[in-house]
């Protein structure tokens, strides 16, 4: 159920932290009650920034008294005429809660915590730490990410957990990067250049591991999360230099991952970047250091992670490929995990009748991965703007290679004589494989492979978003953070009974669900003619089962079986599928036969270059 914002924080709660020396002075979340008491600590400041362009320090000098009963400034990012939840979510600003969050790149290093009351340091609850999506957009603090109904889920299920939200540096106040910027860097003594909003993370998460334990967190049993952008920063992480040797976090949940596999290097981000430069006028660190925040935000440029030479690992981009330095590589791993396994267990796993999610070295993190049907909706407003001559244009002057090309086009079945009024379904469904689908499919096979082949969780979430009626990008927070407002269909009043549904087929394990026939609910109007409407009861199922499982894996216990899919939707469906299904609802055979002979890297070209929209406007 959405939570109320009119007069959300009205009771003050208070925790002195005893390393920090300060009372906290939080408030009572709007969903606590006397069987379920949460409160929330909001705006506490993690991290400082000394300077544009320089990485973050972590901060510990707070007052006798820090007020934590309001959320703190967020990164400065671009506005738009429509918002972010609007555009994702279909739903209209009517309906959204209104927030005012002041944004300062300088005090915007701030996380919320929301917690079950009354915990001490000897609770040591798992730690749940979100890394919100948007790419230039977005914040820790917006009320989608509200975490009072998961916190609450948690104690009702009798499995508490702790969860942070958190704000960092994006677009070019946390990702610009050039040569220039990189001697300004070495000068301060910093490594590496660019990646300042990952940096940010790295702090927070250092940050909860030097103080939660006074909030009643373990800061030895951390697990991150986070979607679209959010989950491409915490690829990064496990690629990172400083997981190899420091790892912070003990799992991670990658939920459709924007990720971005061409990086580019110093000289090539400053390419880019001497184009803002030029328009500014700027020739020096100092000049940039000096252009207001909201000149910068004029550019609209989105910028993500810099190939710094020091911040990923060596030989990260092997991640995603398949070879025989893996499988010897493979070999060595396998050997060293059963080594580790006879060695140790999870220190989070405290009860014998939890099921363990798995024993692995600390720098394999297990890992819950997958994404959702209709990613690509994402770019769906610069996609439709193609025509058919257009985009087989693109695609041979991307592939430079004729027969490349006509391998990738005949798979999606892409020709300039493709009717215009079919073309753009088949563009999205090529994006939707070339930026997130298949990439992610590598990362949980490049993940299993240097796991020995464990350790690694993969689902698929088909589920109708409430507004849109179709699987769209994002739709999957409407459930797991479930403060979206919904419309009539999923609210108590509108919904079937639900004795009118067969429950059987949705929890059995068996390999021939495909064979179940689902009675479909849609509208009947012609404009919308085929699209689900979700009712209360599919909602509430898709809802407490993901949040059930996201929960369950931060306990330390396995989400499902590993030789399994676990599927989300569409309508209502839950459970663990064959990998047959998997095959079915993804298009596995297209990705081998058109989309491996061109490699990661050309892939993701053709990908990025078609969500983009054609150069000049409709083409």
């Amino acid at each position: 159920m959405p939570i109320p914002h009119k007069h959300r924080h009205s009771v003050s709660s208070e925790i002195y932290h005893v390393p920090l020396q300060t009372t906290f002075r939080g408030v009572d979340h709007p969903l606590s009650t006397p069987e379920t008491p949460i409160h929330q600590f909001l705006g506490i400041k993690y991290a400082s920034v000394p300077a544009r362009f320089r990485q973050s320090k972590l901060f510990s000098d707070y007052p006798p008294i820090t007020d934590a009963s309001k959320h703190g400034p967020i990164c400065p990012q671009h506005k738009t005429t429509k918002s972010i939840e609007e555009s994702l979510f279909g739903i209209s600003d009517d309906v959204i809660p209104k927030q005012t969050l002041k944004h300062d790149e300088f005090e915007c290093l701030n996380l919320n915590i929301t917690c079950p009351a009354g915990l001490t340091p000897q609770s040591r609850l798992p730690v749940m730490l979100w890394v919100h999506g948007g790419g230039d957009r977005g914040s820790g603090s917006s009320w989608v990410y509200d975490c009072g109904p998961l916190v609450r889920k948690s104690l009702i299920m009798g499995k508490p957990v702790i969860m942070v939200t958190f704000n960092f540096r994006i677009g070019l106040f946390g990702f610009a990067a050039s040569p220039m910027i990189h001697a300004d860097n070495q000068a301060a003594g910093e490594e590496g250049t660019g990646n300042y909003g990952l940096h940010d993370q790295r702090k927070a998460m250092e940050w909860l591991h030097h103080y939660i334990l006074d909030f009643g967190g373990d800061p030895s049993n951390i697990t991150v999360f986070g979607q679209s952008s959010g989950g491409a920063d915490i690829i990064c992480h496990l690629l990172s230099a400083e997981n190899q040797t420091r790892p912070i976090f003990q799992r991670a949940i990658v939920q459709s991952a924007t990720l971005d596999y061409n990086l580019p290097d110093i000289p090539s981000a400053g390419w880019h970047l001497s184009r803002i430069l030029s328009a500014l006028h700027v020739s020096t660190i100092e000049q940039f250091r000096a252009v207001s925040a909201d000149k910068l935000l004029s550019f609209g440029q989105t910028i993500r992670a810099t190939d710094d030479g020091t911040f990923f690992r060596k030989g990260w981009r092997d991640y995603f490929v398949k070879d025989d330095a893996h499988t010897r590589h493979h070999l060595q791993i396998k050997d060293h995990v059963a080594r580790a396994r006879s060695r140790s267990a999870i220190r989070s796993i405290r009860s014998p009748s939890r099921t363990p999610a798995l024993a692995l070295p600390a720098t394999m993190q297990p890992l819950v991965i997958g994404d959702s049907a209709c990613d690509s909706m994402l770019w769906s407003y610069p996609a439709s703007m193609w025509t058919s001559s257009g985009v087989a244009r693109r695609i041979k002057a991307i592939c430079q290679s004729l027969s490349k090309a006509s391998n990738v086009m005949r798979a999606y079945d892409i020709s300039a004589y493709t009717p215009d009024d079919e073309i753009v379904d088949h563009v999205l469904d090529l994006i939707n494989d070339a930026r997130v689908a298949w990439p992610t499919e590598c990362v949980a096979q490049g993940a299993k492979r240097e796991r020995g082949g464990r350790g690694v969780w993969r689902y698929v979430f088909d589920q109708e978003g409430p507004s849109r009626g179709i699987p769209h990008h994002a739709a999957d927070l409407i459930y797991l953070f479930d403060t979206v407002p919904l419309p009539a269909s999923a609210q108590p009043s509108a919904a079937a009974e639900c004795d009118s549904f067969y429950d059987g087929p949705f929890d059995s394990d068996s390999d021939d669900e495909e064979i179940v026939k689902y009675d479909s609910v849609v509208r009947h109007d012609d404009e919308d003619w085929g699209v689900t409407v979700v009712d209360e009861w599919s909602y509430a199922r898709v809802r407490d089962t993901m949040q059930e499982r996201w929960i369950s894996f931060a306990h330390g216990e396995a989400p499902w079986k590993e030789d399994k899919v676990f599927v989300f939707g569409p309508e209502g469906e839950t459970g663990e599928r064959s990998s047959c299904i998997f095959e079915g609802r993804r298009r596995k055979e297209m990705w081998k036969e058109a989309l491996e002979p061109l490699g990661m890297q050309l892939v993701q070209k053709v990908g990025v270059e078609l969500s983009r929209g054609p150069p000049y406007g409709p083409h």
